[in-house]
């Protein structure tokens, strides 16, 4: 049997990370593949609020999940939120997105977070089976509000 190590992801991972980040956002947006942008992974494993946990098998980087730590108002606790999970094609349905959750779960009771907020985009490439095997529906919707940007200058 394989087995599937999780780890928190830091800078030096950068250049793992990237790959797989322009393949996830294939999978979303579903046009021409990406090519893999280290700085923007850089740039990810540097930010002030988001953490990052990979999946590796053999050493290999395979998959991973970009998550949140915040504050509950409603009950001054804290809670997680996962917004992104992903694992490579080629590894999938060995158990290593329930492995990056389970890792979160972990997580989540080592800081005393009363719950995991799992985001899922309503139109995924693929049905959300294991979103419905480990989750149940939070009794909340979540909105989008448009931020108007400045045009950037093309030079």
């Amino acid at each position: 049997m394989t087995t599937i190590a999780i780890e928190k992801l830091a800078l030096a991972d950068a250049r793992e990370l990237a790959p797989l980040i322009a393949a996830y956002v294939q999978d979303m947006k579903r046009g021409a593949p990406r090519r893999p942008d280290e700085y923007y992974a850089e740039m990810l494993l540097t930010d002030r609020a988001a953490e990052l946990l990979g999946a590796r098998i053999e050493g290999r980087l395979v998959g991973f999940a970009v998550f949140y730590d915040l504050p509950d108002a409603m009950t001054g606790m804290r809670l997680g939120q996962l917004d992104h999970i992903f694992v490579i094609h080629e590894e999938r349905n060995r158990g290593i997105a329930r492995g990056l959750i389970d890792a979160l779960k972990q997580e989540g009771r080592r800081r005393g977070w009363l719950s995991l907020r799992w985001t899922v985009p309503a139109k995924t490439p693929s049905p959300p089976r294991l979103v419905e095997a480990l989750a149940v529906p939070a009794p909340s919707k979540s909105f989008l509000i448009e931020i108007e940007r400045a045009p950037t200058v093309q030079g």
